[in-house]
């Protein structure tokens, strides 16, 4: 081969080379009968789904204590996936109390059904009617899952989830539906000042327009289940749960008892908090630590 075209050719892959990192991503295919999960990925001024491998170890026996919101998205979940009116759900309250968990367990449940789940983020909300025209005519049950959706003061974004849930999600086809989680009940946070300009009009308080549009978001999701922070009985249960489901694989034998309670409440104080996901993280630090013992 002549050499000057060995050398063009080592030129142009070396240019190549470094091309390849500035090219957009490759946009996988995806077979969903057998992917239960994907993220919208934001890509330039478009976007595409991920695959995601998921587990499916969180069922909904392990959400201890909050049996009426299981009960109320399951029924919601469940009308969906038969093809009757659901709605949009959001999932409001304290930290680790098992919103997304519940969601999640909810996949698990349902997924031989044909439901699926895709995680979008909060500030790719915008794309949502992309989302919904790449689903339409799907067979499956498409739940959009927000996790931890909020928005600070100032910021107008929030204003673009409201037209999409009424002007894109509301008309969208039914096998499309939007759950989202957050700690705040009306999503974005309300000032003293927004409520100053209260005014009587016969007899009656009208709040300000900006309150009203605050509020006017959390209206979009026609379910609302509110996730309180946990009692110490609760919190303890908990602990009782996840000892035992990690404790019977490993044929570690043990005994709830009033000791083991001080540790799982010192834990739990020293975090801060009492929640699901401290429940859990303790139940793994105990376990791990009898084991260790047992080894020795």
């Amino acid at each position: 081969m002549d050499a000057r075209l060995i050398a063009f050719l080592d030129r142009a892959e070396s240019v190549l080379a470094r091309l390849e990192p500035l090219l957009p991503a490759e946009r996988p295919a995806i077979d969903w009968s057998t992917t239960l999960a994907a993220r919208w990925q934001r890509d330039g001024r478009s976007g595409y789904l991920l695959p995601l491998e998921v587990s499916l170890d969180i069922r909904l026996s392990d959400l201890i204590g909050v049996d009426q919101q299981r009960e109320q998205l399951g029924r919601n979940t469940h009308q969906f996936i038969q093809g009757l009116p659901a709605n949009h759900a959001l999932l409001w309250g304290s930290r680790g109390t098992g919103k997304s968990s519940l969601v999640r367990a909810l996949l698990a449940e349902h997924a031989g059904a044909g439901l699926r789940l895709i995680e979008i983020e909060r500030d790719h909300l915008a794309d949502l009617p992309r989302v919904v025209e790449l689903l339409h005519a799907l067979p499956q049950r498409f739940v959009l899952f927000c996790d931890d959706l909020s928005f600070e003061a100032g910021e107008g974004d929030y204003r673009v989830l409201k037209s999409v849930l009424d002007g894109s999600l509301e008309q969208a086809p039914d096998n499309v539906l939007l759950y989202a989680t957050s700690n705040r009940r009306h999503l974005v946070p309300e000032k003293e000042s927004d409520n100053e300009n209260w005014k009587r009009v016969d007899g009656e308080l009208h709040p300000s327009e900006a309150v009203e549009d605050k509020i006017a978001l959390s209206d979009r999701f026609g379910l609302w289940l509110s996730f309180y922070p946990f009692t110490q009985d609760h919190f303890l249960n908990v602990v009782e749960h996840w000892i035992e489901q990690l404790a019977r694989p490993a044929g570690l034998a043990w005994q709830r008892d009033e000791q083991l309670d001080i540790l799982a409440v010192r834990w739990a104080t020293g975090r801060g908090n009492r929640n699901g996901r401290c429940a859990y993280q303790f139940a793994r630090y105990w376990v791990g630590l009898q084991l260790l013992e047992q080894s020795k």
